[in-house]
């Protein structure tokens, strides 16, 4: 039954007391009368200021009587308990309470729930008990204080227990507590054998037990089965019933935690839905998880690893354009298998040299379809790719059998052999199950394969360990070896349906899928210890990123254990989902696997009646009694004063309305400001332009002004990039990230920037920006002299700032290259030096600087070189200032540089990519 609750002495006291103060406030004795002297008239006149009335206002006197009821029933302690509310109880209690990863998002309202519980026994002095349904041990009754302090150690688990286990713990406790109470703070789904659990519950209310099941109405979310193919990003969202969200939005995510794309579903009547990401095949790579906005769970997590990545695989067939048939093809047969999963490149018909024109577009994997190898450029080629960390895919054929080179796992026998032929006594083979050690380990060794003809391998040492698929009498299918970083793969028969149909099972399309997706891998193989290949013991996965409950990927949990390799682990408490492996081999375990489903449980077909959690929760009415009270009291306070006298309503109102307006005028001008800044950060979102830095002195910043302006109009008419007007902007008041790139004039009598404009300043360059420094000094310096003082400004200033290594601008620098090819960059004069950030040490080599140089834009670049005063043009378009030593030619390389500063800025380093080589070079050769 549902009402309120007091505390019963204190509360008659309070009420048994309110006659007393109504007689109180309502019988007020009068004041006595002033005894007037006769000896003075004036005495007689006067009359006191202040009288006290015989009888209190009515309003008063009743708003005086609510204060003195509101304190003595606040300190009853009132406590409004509805109608379903769990109330005390003097039974042994026994709280069960979901603790997998779909009661994460409401994590919080179930463990206010539980305590609320757990508070009820102590209130009837019951003994009590937490049993999180991902533990196996038996309960132990205690006190409140106990299972309160087991209770906030309890959080949520990245996977869903098994609740067979705690049914039996209710079993045991019910047989030691027939009249006992048990409450299960439920998530509703059935997965995780709650149908087991129910029946417990069942049978426990059939014995004489209290049961109650509260449930949250939270329906939560769910990702299942992502792919990353050759088209598109893709991953299932699913939800437990038709009731609960009708849309979804899937954010990914890379491995810094950086949002770089999302989608949005509707569900419809549907309780799963696809959802895809159609991004550029670079991004989906960066991919490392993909989550549910605003679903705080595990289950809302979906992992990508290294077998996720669309890797770019060349294929080249070994047949002449006489005698290729396209649709009979090996390279038909293999762009087929590899099109799901595979980015594919084939040279243009009629190359001269196909397998080098296709190792200049970087593939990860390169096909070879009964291809031989005679020593030269072709050959060193593969070498270098495979020893560099390519993997090359070989497969059998005429050609292949009968070639002597060693870009191969084993020695070959010649010829081969024919099986099941006129002059064969041995009938076709089939395909033995793969051992453990074989990545190929749990897919299906389909009996349906067949093959007729296969070449052989020579029985030489480590044939065992290089072996991951043999035939029905042992011979090897596909052999492997690591070489260098990189790995050889040849399967012994061809790519077509000439020497096996294996090519045109689904079996053919698995296999390359999971070679493919060890591409880049540093790891050891499978089986590279020939011991462990003959024993049977695969190599495992030591654990190195879980999730938790909420979804937050971090370091493993403590019970965490290592997976076999190539094994689809089901999440447990001994295997989390997280990332498992080392360096570029990290597999992924899900949360959910691809054909999991979520469903509510029905609780009703259970015989159990489940109450929604919070639903009746109790209210405490103290707070809002005192609160009340106190607003009583100052109204009364109030009130007196004003009937005293004392309190004048007319000057204070004019005071307050004087105040507001002094206030509104005072603001106006910030306000204003603000107005100002707003537009001009709408503006510079909206439209790209360059920006400066103001100085204090307005001839430099003129100059500046001019020379952006110059700038822009030159990148204009060269570039496609239209900026428009350059914008002044002072670093400690204004937004910078709208500006891709700041031209800062040094000033030496300008004051140094205070830290918090520093911090702004190193923030910006953090996030991608580029600040030029020009300290506009180079005809002033000498080699040894001390520096410039607005060298030794920029100095102070760099203090304050995280400032990388510097170095002096290489003639090889991508940034002498992004749209001129420059030796350098001048401005109103030509012998200073231009500082740009350093390369790093792997860098330093001369060979490896052309086109790795860096793979981010240097955030600083510092000149001396005066560079906005050669840029800058006047109204007519005609240069504003003359240049030292001077001429055309050093004004329009001047502008080059600013047009190189500015698309280095814009695009990045894209220039270093080795696909510009041939250009640059037969440029430079001009």
């Amino acid at each position: 039954m549902g009402g309120f609750s007091f505390a019963a002495p204190l509360a008659l006291l309070g009420l048994a007391s309110l006659p007393l103060i109504y007689w109180l406030l309502r019988v007020t004795p009068p004041r006595p009368r002033e005894i007037v002297f006769p000896p003075t008239k004036i005495l007689r006149e006067l009359r006191p200021e202040e009288e006290t009335p015989a009888k209190t206002p009515w309003g008063l006197l009743l708003l005086r009587l609510a204060l003195a009821a509101a304190l003595v029933v606040a300190m009853a302690g009132p406590v409004w308990t509805p109608a379903g509310t769990i109330a005390a109880s003097a039974a042994p209690t026994l709280l069960a309470l979901d603790d997998g990863w779909a009661a994460a998002p409401a994590w919080d309202r179930r463990v206010a729930a539980a305590v609320t519980i757990i508070e009820s026994a102590a209130r009837g002095g019951a003994p009590v008990a937490v049993l999180p349904l991902s533990e196996t041990a038996t309960p132990t009754l205690g006190d409140a204080a106990r299972a309160l302090e087991k209770l906030r150690s309890a959080r949520p688990r990245p996977y869903l227990p098994d609740r067979r286990a705690p049914a039996e713990a209710v079993a045991a406790f019910v047989k030691a507590n027939p009249k006992g109470r048990i409450v299960w703070i439920s998530d509703s789904l059935a997965e995780g054998e709650a149908g087991a659990f129910a029946a417990a519950l069942k049978t426990a209310a059939d014995a004489g037990a209290r049961v109650e099941v509260l449930t949250d109405d939270h329906a939560p979310l769910a990702l299942a089965a992502p792919a990353n193919d050759a088209a598109s990003l893709t991953v299932d969202v699913l939800r437990a019933d038709a009731a609960g969200p009708g849309s979804a939005t899937v954010t990914a995510h890379d491995s810094k935690g950086q949002i770089i794309g999302q989608s949005q579903v509707s569900f419809g009547a549907a309780l799963r839905i696809k959802a895809q990401l159609d991004l550029p095949v670079e991004l989906r790579n960066d991919v490392s998880l993909l989550r549910v906005a605003g679903e705080a769970s595990a289950g809302a997590v979906a992992l990508l690893d290294a077998r996720s990545k669309v890797r770019r695989v060349a294929v080249v067939g070994g047949a002449g354009l006489d005698e290729a048939q396209p649709l009979l093809s090996p390279v038909y047969y293999l762009d087929k298998a590899l099109a799901p999963f595979a980015q594919l490149r084939e040279a243009r018909p009629g190359a001269v040299d196909p397998v080098l024109t296709l190792l200049a577009e970087r593939p990860n994997v390169v096909a070879l379809a009964d291809v031989g190898l005679a020593p030269g450029e072709t050959y060193d080629a593969l070498s270098r790719f495979v020893e560099e960390g390519g993997t090359l895919i070989r497969f059998a054929g005429p050609r292949l059998a009968n070639a002597g080179d060693d870009l191969l796992p084993v020695r070959l026998r010649r010829n081969g052999r024919v099986l099941g032929g006129a002059m064969s006594w041995e009938t076709p083979k089939a395909l033995a199950d793969f051992e453990p050690a074989s990545p190929f380990y749990g897919l299906p060794a389909s009996k349906d394969v067949s093959v007729q003809r296969q070449v052989l391998a020579e029985p030489d040492p480590g044939l065992v360990r290089k072996t991951w698929a043999r035939l029905s009498d042992g011979t090897p299918l596909v052999t492997a070896e690591r070489r260098g970083k990189g790995l050889i793969v040849l399967f012994h028969v061809n790519a077509d349906t000439s020497w096996s149909n294996l090519p045109i099972s689904g079996l053919f399309v698995d296999m390359l899928k999971r070679v493919c997706a060890m591409a880049g891998e540093s790891a050891p193989l499978q089986g590279d210890d020939e011991s462990a290949a003959t024993a049977g013991d695969a190599r495992v996965y030591a654990p190195l990123k879980t999730l938790d409950g909420f979804g937050a990927l971090g370091a493993p949990a403590p019970n965490a254990q290592a997976i076999p390799a190539h094994v689809e682990a089901r999440a447990s408490a001994e295997h989390p989902p997280g990332l498992y492996g080392a360096g570029d081999a990290v597999v992924a375990v899900q949360t959910l696997q691809q054909g999991d489903s979520l469903s509510r449980f029905d609780f009703k077909a259970a015989g159990l009646s489940a109450t929604q959690l919070g639903a009746g929760a109790p209210v405490d009415y103290r707070g809002p009694l005192l609160a009340a009270a106190i607003l009583a009291f100052l109204a009364d306070s109030l009130i007196v004063l004003v009937l005293s006298g004392k309190l004048r309503l007319r000057p204070i109102m004019a005071a307050a309305s004087a105040l507001l307006i002094f206030g509104a005028v005072a603001q106006a001008p910030e306000a204003r400001a603000q107005t100002a800044a707003t537009q001009r950060d709408r503006e510079a979102a909206l439209n790209a332009r360059l920006a400066y830095v103001v100085s204090g002195d307005p001839k430099v910043d003129e100059t500046s002004r001019m020379g952006l302006d110059g700038l822009s109009r030159a990148l204009s008419l060269r570039t496609s990039f239209t900026p428009a007007k350059p914008a002044g902007v002072d670093p400690a008041k204004d937004e910078l990230a709208f500006y891709p790139m700041l031209y800062w004039p040094v000033v030496a009598s300008a004051p140094q920037p205070s830290a918090r404009t520093a911090a702004r300043v190193t923030a910006y360059m953090k996030q991608g920006g580029t600040i030029i420094f020009d300290t506009r000094d180079a005809i002033n310096q000498r080699p040894g002299d001390a520096p410039t003082p607005e060298a030794q400004w920029l100095r102070e200033f760099s203090k304050n700032l995280d400032t990388p290594e510097l170095e002096v601008v290489p003639r090889d620098h991508v940034i002498t290259k992004t749209f001129y090819l420059l030796d350098g960059f001048v401005g109103r004069y030509s012998g200073g030096e231009t500082w740009v950030e350093a390369l790093p040490p792997e860098a330093k080599d001369q060979a490896a600087r052309p086109v790795r140089a860096t793979d981010s834009v240097s955030a600083i670049v510092i000149t001396s070189n005066d560079l906005a005063a050669a840029w800058a043009v006047d109204k007519h378009g005609q240069p504003a200032f003359p240049l030292t030593p001077g001429g055309a030619r050093q004004r329009e390389l001047a502008l080059r540089g600013g047009v190189n500063l500015v698309m280095y800025t814009l695009t990045g380093n894209y220039k270093s990519d080795q696909v510009h080589v041939r250009d640059l070079l037969e440029r430079l050769g001009q």
